[in-house]
Formats: C-alpha cells, sequence, structure tokens
C-alpha cells in the first residue's frame, strides 16, 4: 500500500472514505514524518502533535458513527503561522510577536477546522511575510527540500513568503497548507517546491485574524501537492465574512470540479511584456511547451499586451512599503508582543528600544521606506503616483480580459519565476536583486486577480520549474481549469531529493 504521506490530499480523502486508514494513522504518519525532517527542513516552527491526534480521532468517532461528516475531515494540513490560532503561539516570523498567543482563530482557520481538517502545527516563513527567500525569519531559515544535481550538498531557498508551507507540502510533512501572498507569496515558494499554489481573488478569502502586511494586497491561498488539491483548499477557505470589510459576497463555486473542464476553446493571452531581457533560455523554453500543451488541447494563443507591467515592480514597492510602515505602527511594546523597558520613564524610548529588538533587518528596511514615502513632501511624490499607476495596470487586466474587447483572453500564461531556487548564501546581500524574484508575481496582486503556480518541468540542475495562470476576477473556476490542462500535459513527478532517498 502506498505510504499514507505519499498521498495526495483527494487520495487522503478517498482512502479515509472508504476506510482503508484512519484519520489517526493518517495524522501519526505525518508526525512521524515531521519529527525525522523537520531539524533539517525547519519547515514548522511549532507542532501541535497532541492536538493533531485529538482531532484525527475526533474524526475517526464522527465516521464510526455514520455522522455528518466535513469535506476536509481528518485531513492534516499546515498553518502558515500567520494565520492566528486560537491557544497556539502565532509568531508571523518575527521575535516581535514571539510569546503572542491568539484568544481567536482566524476565519479562514475556522473555514477549515469547520470542515473537519487537522492542524498539524505552525509552518515558518519571511518576518511579517516580506521575503522570497523565507531567511528573514525569526526562527530560522527554512530549507527546500530539492537539491541540485551538481550540488547536492548546497542548501537551497524555498521561496517565500511560505516558504515553510511549501516545503512542508514537498516533503511530505503535509497534505496541503494554507498560505498568503502579498507580491507573489504563494506562488514562488509553490514553483521553487515543485508544487501547485493560488492566489486568489483580493477579498474572496477573508483576511480577518491574518497578520497584516500589506493590507490592499495580502490574500489567503492554499499550496498543495496537486491542482485539484488546491481546489478543494480552497473551497473550504473561501466566503464572505461580515468581520472582514474587504471580505466580497460573492458565491463560492465547486472549484474542484472546475478541474476537470476542457480548455478546448479558450483563448489564452500571452504577455509580449514578460518576455524579459536574460531571461533563462530554460524559463522560455518551458512557456512554450507549456502554450503548446494548451494548444494540444484545443485552446487557443494569442499574443497580448499589457503595457503597464514594466512599472509593476517599482509601484509595488512603494505601495506594499507604504502600507507595512501603517500596519507595524501598532507593534509598540504596551499592548502586546515584546516590550523592551524603557529608560526614564521615556514612552520614545520604549518604541524605538522595543523596535530595534523585535523586527529584523528587512522588515526595517520596509518600513522606513514606507514612511518615506508617506511623509510630507513625498506622499505626492511617490504614494500618489504609485497608486495612479497601479489603476493603469489594472484598467490593462481589464482591457484584455473585457468579454468584448478585441484582445479578449479568458486566462493568461507566463512564467511563475525568473528562475529555479536559489542558494541560501545567493542574492541575500542585495534586496533589489530579490526583490526582481517578484517580477511576474505582483502585477495579480495590484489588479486583485486570481494566479496559479503549477509544476511544470525542471531545469538543467533537476530544480521545479513553474508556469502561471492569471484569470479574471472571481473566475478562478477558469484558472483552475486551464492549471489543471497543464498538470495533465505535464505529468510532472519528479521527487525532491528528501523523498527520492
Amino acid at each position: 500500500m502506498t505510504r499514507p504521506t505519499d498521498l495526495t490530499l483527494r487520495g487522503a480523502l478517498d482512502a479515509l472514505a472508504a476506510r482503508d486508514l484512519s484519520a489517526e494513522e493518517l495524522t501519526r504518519a505525518h508526525l512521524d514524518a515531521i519529527e525525522a525532517l523537520n531539524p533539517r527542513l525547519n519547515a514548522y516552527v511549532a507542532v501541535t502533535g497532541e492536538r493533531a491526534l485529538e482531532r484525527a480521532r475526533a474524526s475517526d468517532a464522527r465516521r464510526a458513527r455514520g455522522e455528518a461528516l466535513g469535506p476536509l475531515d481528518g485531513a492534516p494540513l499546515g498553518i502558515k503561522d500567520l494565520f492566528c490560532t486560537e491557544g497556539v503561539r502565532t509568531t508571523a516570523g518575527s521575535r516581535i510577536l514571539g510569546s503572542f498567543v491568539p484568544p481567536y482563530e482566524s476565519t479562514v482557520t475556522a473555514n477549515l477546522l469547520r470542515d473537519g481538517a487537522v492542524f498539524l502545527g505552525k509552518t515558518n516563513m519571511d518576518e511579517f511575510a516580506m521575503g522570497s527567500s523565507n531567511t528573514t525569519s525569526a526562527l530560522g531559515p527554512v530549507e527546500n527540500p530539492w537539491n541540485r544535481r551538481n550540488d547536492p550538498d548546497a542548501r537551497l531557498v524555498p521561496g517565500g513568503s511560505s516558504g515553510g508551507s511549501a516545503a512542508a507540502v514537498a516533503a511530505r510533512l503535509a497534505l496541503g497548507a494554507t498560505a498568503t501572498d502579498t507580491g507573489g507569496s504563494i506562488r514562488q515558494p509553490a514553483a521553487f517546491c515543485g508544487i501547485a499554489g493560488i492566489k486568489p481573488t483580493y477579498g474572496r478569502c477573508s483576511r480577518w485574524g491574518v497578520v497584516a502586511f500589506a493590507s490592499s494586497l495580502d490574500q489567503a491561498g492554499p499550496v498543495a501537492r496537486t491542482v485539484e488539491d488546491c481546489a478543494i483548499l480552497l473551497r473550504s477557505m473561501s466566503g464572505f465574512d461580515p468581520k472582514d470589510s474587504t471580505s466580497a459576497d460573492v458565491p463560492v463555486p465547486d472549484f474542484a470540479a472546475a478541474c476537470g473542464r476542457s480548455v478546448k476553446g479558450l483563448r489564452i493571452g500571452v504577455p509580449k511584456e514578460y518576455r524579459l531581457d536574460g531571461m533563462p533560455a530554460e524559463i522560455e523554453a518551458l512557456w512554450r511547451q507549456g502554450l503548446d500543451w494548451l494548444r494540444d488541447a484545443g485552446a487557443e494563443t494569442v499574443e497580448i499586451s499589457l503595457p503597464h507591467t514594466k512599472y509593476a515592480l517599482p509601484t509595488y514597492y512603494i505601495v506594499a512599503p507604504a502600507e507595512a510602515s501603517s500596519n507595524l505602527a501598532r507593534y509598540d511594546g504596551v499592548r502586546y508582543g515584546l516590550r523592551v523597558e524603557e529608560r526614564n520613564g521615556d514612552l520614545k524610548d520604549l518604541y524605538e528600544r522595543t523596535r530595534a529588538a523585535g523586527f529584523g533587518a528587512e522588515v526595517k528596511r520596509r518600513v522606513m521606506i514606507g514612511t518615506y514615502v508617506l511623509s510630507a513632501g513625498y506622499y505626492d511624490a511617490y504614494y500618489l503616483k504609485a497608486q495612479k499607476v497601479r489603476a493603469l495596470i489594472k484598467r490593462d487586466f481589464d482591457e484584455v480580459f473585457a468579454p468584448n474587447g478585441a484582445a479578449k483572453v479568458d486566462a493568461i500564461v507566463t512564467p511563475a519565476t525568473p528562475s529555479a531556487a536559489f542558494g541560501m548564501d545567493e542574492k541575500q546581500d542585495d534586496p533589489v536583486t530579490m526583490y526582481l524574484n517578484d517580477v511576474f508575481t505582483v502585477t495579480a496582486n495590484l489588479a486583485g486577480l486570481p494566479g496559479i503556480s503549477v509544476p511544470a518541468g525542471l531545469d538543467a540542475q533537476g530544480l521545479p520549474l513553474g508556469l502561471q495562470v492569471i484569470g479574471r476576477a472571481f473566475d478562478e473556476e477558469t484558472v483552475f481549469a486551464v492549471g489543471a490542462a497543464l498538470e495533465r500535459a505535464a505529468a510532472f513527478d519528479a521527487l525532491p531529493a528528501v523523498m527520492a532517498k
């Protein structure tokens, strides 16, 4: 029989329904895998084994009694340490929240618990979700479970900020995991770790109880082994939440059913602006291959123009730090989290000493950038101008997705990342080079659109590469249909080094 940890989420749910294994057996298998591999990978920062087994046994008892079961009943998941979990420490990867234990549950995790999911623990992440490598966590870096063929001893990054979730799923330490995406933090680590991950439309999943980075960009979503697994998780995670003013009151469809749809007749946009100077030939070749696969499945490819794409990265790195500087002002050493005692009763000294000790270098960098662009004399020159450009970026997408537009496309396919996973000792000293990792992903966040990364091939060093599908707002079904078609054609079955041994 297949090892429980080798099952996809769909396969595990089917096995549970057929009583081929119990939820307790499934959960124990994942906890054993975490015990064996997490000391190396550092994908989990907290493992809630007893809680997980208790929920697994409760699921088995419900099944034995013939009670109604949730769509995720008995499925072991990882939870990114950005989601507040009642009674379980939530740090956002930062020293400043090192002792924070929420007295409440985020809406997304509450929805998963409602549907019977089992939480294995909290997954590591870049501090306050600021990073593309998962090396900025105060709780230590996460190691990618993949290795280069010619340098198997080199430690690679899993991508960020959801690197702990992606590494855990890739290494079979969870059937799936929650993640968040502000500028690519679901899709980039999914691509680096050879798994699937979707950022849904802004407003599809509630942000209530998710530690904020940039409120107009942050969106929760799942990472999992397959496109269908992501669809199953997203349905449970989604839904209107009156506690979140940005939550959209729209129906939640059966995303998994959309994975079986034909793409015949769909028009797939190919943005010419995504052909970057110096893009690796392997990325370009994979992109062409993906478009060939879709044409073979009956889709039509259309070259389109998104002319303001070239301004997306600078726009993002003004808007996101500006919102971060506002959101992180609440960490002052007074209300919760770390407190470094002031000298001589000086309140300003309390703030300065607490934040200096509590925030890491990348968070400080972005807070300072954000404070600068919001300051008097610079607000109009930087922040206001960036918001105007953001509107133009969104308009580019509106025009190509317009039902009666000249270009009219149903989805857009691009590379997910400009490279495969890089080494922990590479790029770290150059923030601008690090920020360029988001070049293909930030546009979907700025426009609020859904985007999925699908594993589609390997580079010359045996590292996974992903393709990205971007869709219309609240049309995740088409994104899943195209993503699943790419997945079927790619037939990606390579295993990371920790699994291949």
